[in-house]
């Protein structure tokens, strides 16, 4: 955590910007494109470190395990974003997936100074949600030294449990903590120092690899559809309707009965409709299944 800011490539001045304060907007623009088209490239050859993550997590999770993200300022924001995404889109339970912020729920939307640097508040956190060897833990920091984030890894470390480093500087002391880094390479930032921009671009890249693999291999897609979803508000309502009416092959009004006699449930009023099966039978297949629609609906017994 000595390391020194000025060796960190993130806040290196980029040459590609070096004029940016003399462009006109449509050039800052461009600028800014220009450089964010290089974040997906970055974190492509991080994709073998990514498939472990998502494997590890998934086997955490089959297990009762939770997946528990700590960073702090953009990088504890975008671990909130990610776990609070998950329940809406993938039906999860919201203690399945955990987002936690140095500083706080008020550090979510607003700056809270100093709060990076307090280790014992991650433990905190962490003691308070029980955490535990069954658990896999994400620490994020574009710089790599964030006390905040490297005392959470090491308190997980001594419980025994997976942890994860995502980080925009190798050989970090993030990296050095955790059981595993994906360390997607961005080089400096249009703003040298500002890590929002790229670093927290490649971050949000790679946390949604994460939920969004680990979801599929969970059984909570079919096809390319988000079939466990939860129709809390009239968009979503609509948008299960449409799941099942497209994917089952029926009407939307069809769909909507099947929905209605399953309370809402994509997933089961689908597996109905395939199998013509009724609710209960199909929440048996789905259960003989492990979640998989097209088990269920193949495989019955």
């Amino acid at each position: 955590m000595s390391r020194n800011l000025d060796d960190l490539l993130t806040e290196q001045p980029n040459p590609a910007t070096a004029a940016i304060d003399t462009l006109p907007t449509a050039a800052i623009l461009r600028v800014i494109n220009d450089e964010d088209k290089t974040v997906a490239a970055a974190v492509e050859k991080e994709l073998p470190f990514i498939a472990a993550a998502v494997d590890t997590i998934v086997t955490a999770m089959k297990s009762g395990g939770r997946l528990v993200y700590v960073g702090a300022g953009t990088s504890g924001r975008l671990g909130v974003l990610d776990a609070a995404e998950c329940p809406p889109t993938f039906g999860t339970d919201p203690g399945l997936v955990l987002g936690f912020v140095a500083g706080g729920d008020a550090a979510i939307t607003r700056a809270v100074e100093g709060a990076e640097d307090d280790a014992g508040t991650a433990v905190g956190q962490l003691r308070h949600i029980d955490f535990s060897a069954a658990d896999v833990l994400v620490g994020i920091t574009a710089s790599g030294r964030t006390p905040y984030v490297v005392a959470a890894l090491e308190y997980a470390n001594t419980l025994g449990a997976f942890t994860v480093a995502l980080t925009s500087a190798p050989g970090s002391a993030v990296a050095a903590a955790a059981r595993l880094a994906i360390t997607p390479l961005v080089g400096p930032e249009v703003i040298a120092g500002s890590t929002r921009l790229k670093a927290g671009t490649a971050a949000k890249l790679v946390l949604n690899m994460l939920t969004t693999a680990t979801m599929v291999r969970l059984g909570k897609v079919y096809g390319n559809r988000m079939v466990d979803l939860r129709p809390t508000n009239v968009k979503l309502w609509e948008r299960a309707k449409r799941i099942v009416a497209e994917t089952a092959g029926v009407s939307r009004q069809e769909a909507e009965d099947a929905l209605n006699a399953c309370d809402r449930h994509a997933k089961t009023a689908i597996v109905m409709l395939k199998a013509g099966c009724t609710a209960a039978e199909a929440e048996e297949r789905l259960k003989k299944a492990d979640g998989f629609v097209a088990r269920a609906v193949d495989n019955p017994k």
